[in-house]
């Protein structure tokens, strides 16, 4: 059975009307926008969701980062956790409906979120990335490593270019998350479809 890999796009912590009107154009070809805005206040991170609302952007494709609270208030898909945020089972025993996703930069970690009921993790950086200039990257073996470890999907970030989509897709990842390479892009609209084909092109089956 072929199982569709996702696209998950990042925001950058600089969240304007530019961004939203490329979201407005590339929604249908994203699985999910994770709203990761740190040096923001919950009053503007509701006025975001809300500005996505109005563009027409699903409820069901946003993931908050962190922000359990603004997640639940706005009945978004789920909420992206990190090692500050309040714990998974904490989350999952609270709010059973609301996807929890883990960061996560080790099987370890990877291991320790699955037990305590991530619903997947978000591991990287696979390659070197601008925002990750000074770190080592883990690469595919790693990435391979993990997803053979693991059952729930582990969506792979870092350095992740359309034409390195199919190699990370290829060590199991469930999908990928993206931030520069496509706010930063050229042309982030045809960069979009770009990364979409090659996810498309998988023809894997369910791992």
């Amino acid at each position: 059975m072929k199982i569709d890999k996702q696209l998950h796009l990042i925001s950058d912590g600089n969240f304007s009307e530019q961004h939203l009107q490329l979201v407005k154009r590339i929604q249908a070809e994203m699985d999910y926008l994770h709203i990761r805005e740190k040096n923001k206040t919950a009053k503007d991170i509701l006025e975001i969701i809300g500005a996505l609302e109005n563009i027409g952007l699903p409820l069901e494709k946003i993931i908050v980062n962190d922000r359990v609270d603004i997640a639940v208030i706005k009945q978004c898909a789920g909420v992206q956790l990190a090692y500050h945020s309040p714990s998974i089972p904490l989350v999952k025993e609270s709010f059973p409906k609301l996807k929890a996703g883990k960061s996560v930069h080790s099987l370890a970690e990877a291991e320790q979120a699955q037990q305590e009921g991530a619903d997947y993790v978000l591991y990287g950086h696979i390659y070197s990335s601008k925002s990750k200039a000074n770190q080592q990257p883990r690469g595919l073996t790693e990435l391979q490593k993990m997803t053979n470890a693991l059952s729930v999907p582990v969506y792979a970030i870092g350095g992740i270019t359309p034409e390195r989509t199919k190699e990370v897709t290829a060590a199991g990842a469930a999908g990928i998350a993206v931030m520069s390479g496509i706010w930063q892009a050229e042309d982030p609209v045809r960069t979009v479809s770009a990364y979409r084909q090659a996810l498309n092109s998988w023809k894997g089956g369910r791992r």
